[in-house]
């Protein structure tokens, strides 16, 4: 039997909150299996392996403290483990028509009255199977979620026993990064990183002392500008340069996403040039972009975009139990930068930049404490984020080897990261089974073909890895 209602923390009433006109927070993806599986034998395997988070049997409830994981007395998996058929336009084919279908369920609401998650299985497709995942943001990040689709696979490790503590008594919720993080940061971090007020302080405060009445009230409303004013970190940063892709939202969705890239090809070439993996990646995503952009008539020389980058914040063991743990960097990406080299340069410097900076942790604060406002406060805080960026940019890591799922091969998965504020740029970088793909969900009314620029992707790589092969071999006599 589901445990009793419990207190959302405030990261995930922020993202539960964060829904508008144009962008859902949904987290998108697709498995594409082979042979195909039956309806009978998903909803088999959701009852029994999936339904043993607690959370997946809980309705999210907003009330005047925020919001409650709330059991769903009426729980059906018919609402939530269902059929879809794909409806092939003229012309289209099947994996265009899927495309098609996800971008739709990216902008469709999940049911507000049931657990925010729904499977649709498109029984026939390609040969196989596709599995269509749709899950709230609130309920979980990246990291923890592809621990827990993880968990569902042919042999996949279940959540330990106690998966899930005992509902706490409201203002007294333990959370293991409030006190490793937050509490620091109201001293020493907070000084270091240079903001200056006691807006900040006041506020990131709360977290560690959330016995506050504030909620809704004048005085937290106040508070509440006062960050937004006071998080000097983001606010002072520039804009990123204007182009195509950033522009008034229509709040249609468009997908698309690449074939796998060998990741021994990639490792080579980082190794090659000195660069990480990621290096590379994002020095193929900038160059894609750039070059879409040229075609599109848009001179993309001197110009950048900042993407703002997750980044995890809690231990890879602990990702089973579910919430939003990860702070946010912000990422310049030199789309201007014609010469591959050099642009795969300019994108390690600006990592190297990131390393050991406090953003991260400022963001979790600043999302941690808009959880606590009324919505309209909690909008102008997070604004800060979506006027910066163009792009929200995640890279997940999955299984080196290919994942059986109820008897078939799970043979190429992707998902398509949900985009806050005004941003109409999402882009997901997916490691599986030996290849690296490449996702893009795009606002239809910036980016009308995201396929345009997935398929710029693999050529850029493929300009970095002759370019690479070019260069003196390390030892080789120069002359």
């Amino acid at each position: 039997m589901p445990h009793a209602a419990e207190r959302m923390s405030r990261v995930d009433t922020a993202w539960l909150r964060m829904d508008n006109e144009v962008n859902l927070m949904l987290i998108v993806g697709i498995w594409l299996l082979t042979p195909a599986i039956t309806l009978e034998a998903l909803r088999e395997r959701i009852a029994d392996k999936l339904l043993k988070y607690e959370r997946f049997r809980h309705k999210a409830v907003v009330d005047a403290m925020g919001a409650q994981w709330v059991p769903d007395e009426d729980f059906d998996l018919a609402h939530h483990v269902a059929t879809t058929r794909l409806r092939r336009r003229r012309g289209e084919t099947e994996r265009q028509a899927l495309q098609r279908l996800c971008g739709e369920l990216a902008t469709t609401p999940l049911d507000p009255a049931r657990p925010l998650w729904q499977f649709l299985l498109v029984e026939h497709y390609e040969g196989g199977s596709a599995l269509v995942a749709r899950i709230h943001h609130c309920i979980g990040d990246g990291i923890a979620l592809m621990s827990v689709m993880m968990s569902i696979t042919d042999g996949g490790s279940e959540p330990p026993k106690r998966h899930r503590r005992a509902a706490q008594p409201e203002g007294t919720e333990p959370d293991w990064l409030a006190d490793a993080v937050i509490k620091p940061l109201t001293d020493l971090t907070v000084r270091a990183i240079g903001m200056y007020g006691g807006g900040v302080a006041k506020s990131i405060d709360m977290l560690a002392n959330p016995q506050q009445p504030l909620l809704g009230s004048v005085d937290m409303a106040r508070t509440g500008v006062k960050v937004a004013g006071d998080v000097a970190a983001l606010a002072l940063m520039p804009d990123d340069s204007p182009t195509l892709l950033k522009g008034k939202l229509q709040g249609r969705k468009v997908v698309a996403w690449s074939e796998p890239v060998p990741l021994e090809r990639i490792k080579a070439v980082g190794k090659g040039l000195g660069c990480t993996i990621n290096d590379v990646l994002l020095s193929c995503v900038a160059g894609a972009i750039g070059a879409y952009l040229q075609a599109q008539g848009q001179d993309p020389a001197g110009k950048e975009i900042r993407a703002m980058v997750p980044v995890n914040l809690r231990p890879l063991e602990k990702a089973w139990q579910l919430g939003n743990r990860f702070g946010l960097a912000p990422l310049v990406l030199p789309i201007g930068i014609a010469s591959p080299l050099r642009r795969v340069h300019a994108v390690r410097q600006r990592m190297d930049d990131l390393k050991g900076s406090y953003q991260p942790l400022l963001a979790f604060a600043v999302l941690s404490v808009s959880g606590l406002f009324i919505k309209p406060v909690q909008d102008a805080i997070l604004g800060l984020f979506a006027k910066k960026a163009t792009a929200v940019m995640t890279n997940v890591p999955g299984p080196v080897q290919p994942l059986q799922f109820c008897g078939s091969t799970l043979r190429q998965s992707m998902f398509w990261v949900p985009a806050t504020g005004e941003i109409g740029v999402g882009v997901s970088i997916l490691s599986y089974g030996g290849g690296v793909q490449f996702g893009l969900i795009t606002d239809q009314r910036l980016c009308p073909d995201p396929q345009a620029i997935i398929d710029r992707f693999e050529p850029e790589f493929e300009k970095l890895l002759y370019l690479s092969l070019m260069l003196p071999w390390a030892g080789q006599a120069e002359g």
